[in-house]
């Protein structure tokens, strides 16, 4: 029978609680009795720790002791400070190449081969829009390809609207309009849609023709605009919108799957609603999957910038060179000025969810988060949305916010994402489908619903991060054939669309 806590790494200070511990309870494989009550994934002292003595899990500094403290208290935010920790980059000193197999033993699945080369997951009909404005336009059109009228098309997984709340009174010139035209894009061109509207209003400052002329995409069968202005408004917008779909949906109804390498497969790495044991379970078992996706030719995207912070010394050490290491630090330096002084994680405090859940600050949080990406080298940096052409793992500069970080990751090609959760966050996604990993068992018994994967088991004992590793590699495997996951049956991912929405409003 497993231990009442986990030991992470020889060098540790502290331990976690595998479930509630009693005040006074004896911890024999530590030497320790606990002096106080301890939650489910939070830690305790193993040693004395002296005032300003640094905090270790897994080996790395996650906060500072904030006062003298006998073996066996419970360290959390009260008593963990955070202190700048003095980091030492080794730019690629740590970097290990993915150790590929030979394309003929790579693993496989059953995708839709696009005329680029690229390969969707799914074969979807988005309906986008270039402004607000036009948001109830796309949502009738869509609404319009039901359950029963879906029937004529069984090769076609949905037709969906990408609503977003932007595109005017925004600058018109810039890095604003610029990431929202990119995320648009990225969409509009991604290998999981066969066939994309898109609606305008007329007037606005990200119309057609500026959208159009700023990422030189063209119209032609699979790809139609509509402008509400010109054609007499909203009724006759949703009407002809509806017609051009309908021609979108026989083309698209002719694709099939066939084999394809799982070298085909991007997956956006995600987290959320994390806690003590995401760092423990699900984000290192994620991670032992990666390590398989990425020695199969695949890609994988570490993102969440602000929830990498605190330990970024970690992953320019496992970049490809100091180049990529460095343009990583200038994303990390870019949030520290746009975050400071405000009330956000990166300088400090985690969401209250969070430390309810064991985790004390940023640094731990992120610790966990990281673990995410596996083993192999960093091969490049990428900002928001941008086109992900590297192979292996990548990281790319998102906000920490999970719908506009999977947005920026399906914009740059994911065509699958797998998300990790500790307080049982309910996120789905598309065009890509989202796989949602449990840290815990009594969480995913309670959320059955929304869980796809129990990494709970690696804290019960009874599997290794190995063995969950090869289940979820399967499990990418399997959704990426075709399997629904539990979001895509609950329909949950349409409005979970979320460019991100920097810059000003007025």
């Amino acid at each position: 029978m497993a231990g009442p806590t986990i030991r992470l790494d020889p060098a540790d200070n502290v331990v976690v609680a595998r479930h509630d511990i009693a005040a006074g309870t004896e911890i024999p494989e530590e030497g320790i009795t606990a002096l106080a009550d301890i939650p489910a994934g939070h830690k305790l002292a193993t040693r004395a720790l002296r005032r300003g003595e640094p905090v270790l899990k897994y080996a790395t500094t996650i906060g500072f002791s904030g006062a003298d403290l006998p073996p066996g208290s419970y360290l959390h935010a009260h008593n963990v400070m955070v202190d700048a920790v003095q980091k030492d980059y080794r730019f690629g000193q740590d970097y290990r190449a993915a150790d590929l197999l030979p394309p003929g033993a790579r693993a496989t699945f059953d995708g839709y081969a696009r005329a680029d080369g690229r390969v969707g997951t799914r074969n979807t009909i988005g309906i986008f829009i270039t402004v607000n404005c036009a948001a109830t336009v796309a949502r009738k059109i869509a609404a319009y390809f039901d359950e029963e009228r879906m029937e004529d098309y069984k090769n076609v997984d949905a037709v969906v609207p990408f609503i977003h709340a932007q595109g005017c009174g925004m600058e018109q010139t810039g890095e604003p309009i610029d990431l929202l035209r990119r995320t648009l894009k990225g969409y509009i061109q991604h290998p999981n849609i066969a066939g994309a509207l898109i609606v305008g209003l007329g007037c606005e400052r990200n119309n057609l023709e500026r959208f159009f002329e700023a990422t030189a995409l063209e119209t032609g069968t699979q790809l139609r605009s509509l402008r509400m202005q010109s054609v007499g408004g909203t009724a006759e917008a949703v009407a002809q919108g509806k017609a051009m779909v309908r021609e979108m949906l026989a083309e698209a109804n002719r694709a099939r799957r066939t084999p394809q390498s799982a070298e085909h497969i991007t997956v956006g790495l995600q987290c959320g609603g994390s806690d003590g044991f995401s760092g423990l379970s699900a984000n290192p078992a994620l991670g032992r999957a990666v390590d398989r996706l990425v020695q199969n030719g695949g890609t994988a995207i570490l993102s969440e910038t602000p929830e990498l912070y605190g330990i970024e010394h970690t992953l320019t050490a496992r970049a490809r060179d100091e180049t990529v290491g460095r343009a990583f630090l200038e994303r990390i330096d870019w949030w520290l000025g746009y975050t400071d002084g405000r009330d956000v994680q990166m300088q400090g405090t985690v969401g209250p969810g969070n430390q309810a859940g064991g985790l004390a600050n940023i640094i731990e949080k992120s610790l966990g988060g990281a673990k995410k990406g596996g083993s192999t080298g960093i091969e490049a940096v990428y900002r928001y949305a941008e086109p992900v052409t590297a192979r292996g793992l990548v990281i790319m500069d998102t906000p920490g916010f999970d719908p506009v970080a999977a947005t920026g990751q399906i914009a740059g090609g994911a065509n699958l994402v797998c998300f990790t959760t500790g307080r049982g966050s309910c996120f789905g996604s598309y065009p890509a489908p989202t796989i949602k990993l449990a840290s815990n068992t009594p969480m995913y018994e309670r959320m059955r619903g929304d869980m796809d994967i129990n990494c709970g088991a690696v804290i019960d004992g009874t599997r290794t991060l190995d063995q969950m590793g090869d289940e979820i590699f399967a499990e990418i495997l399997a959704v990426a054939s075709g399997r629904a996951t539990r979001s895509e049956a609950l329909g949950v991912g349409a409005d979970e669309f979320a460019p991100w929405p920097i810059g000003v409003t007025g």
